[in-house]
């Protein structure tokens, strides 16, 4: 079955280059670029279009940095089971990693007991720098 439901070669290329970089969050300026350097040139308007259904659908996640106000697409990784666990981000490069450790689930625990607040986990992203940005 198809990942969306209208399949064009736009949307094919797209999710393609998404597989490729999963590793990396995508600006829609980027991935109009290399589509563009590989001799596949799709516009601007369809590419944001199609990442803002899959941001919608959850099948993929969207950051949008504070203070550019650029957002980046990643593709979600179900085997990750990134709607349950919190991500870092870094500020300089953009690398995100998926922090599943148990030590924040009892941060979840904390805050929900002492404050009241149900963290979403699918959406809390803790900005900072990685360790290759800090050196």
């Amino acid at each position: 079955m198809s990942r969306y439901t209208y399949n064009t070669k736009q949307k094919t290329l797209i999710m393609s280059l998404l597989e490729k970089e999963k590793e990396a969050p995508l600006s829609c300026d980027s991935i109009v670029a290399m589509l563009v350097s590989e001799g596949t040139p799709v516009g601007k308007t369809t590419v944001y279009r199609f990442l803002e259904n899959l941001a919608a659908k959850g099948e993929v996640r969207k950051f949008v940095d504070s203070h550019s106000k650029t957002a980046t697409f990643q593709l979600v990784d179900k085997s990750l089971n990134c709607a349950e666990h919190m991500h870092l981000r870094c500020v300089d490069c953009g690398r995100i990693v998926h922090l599943g450790c148990e030590f924040m689930s009892e941060v979840g625990t904390h805050i929900f007991e002492h404050h009241g607040f149900t963290v979403d986990n699918s959406k809390t992203v803790i900005l900072g720098k990685c360790e290759n940005c800090k050196e």
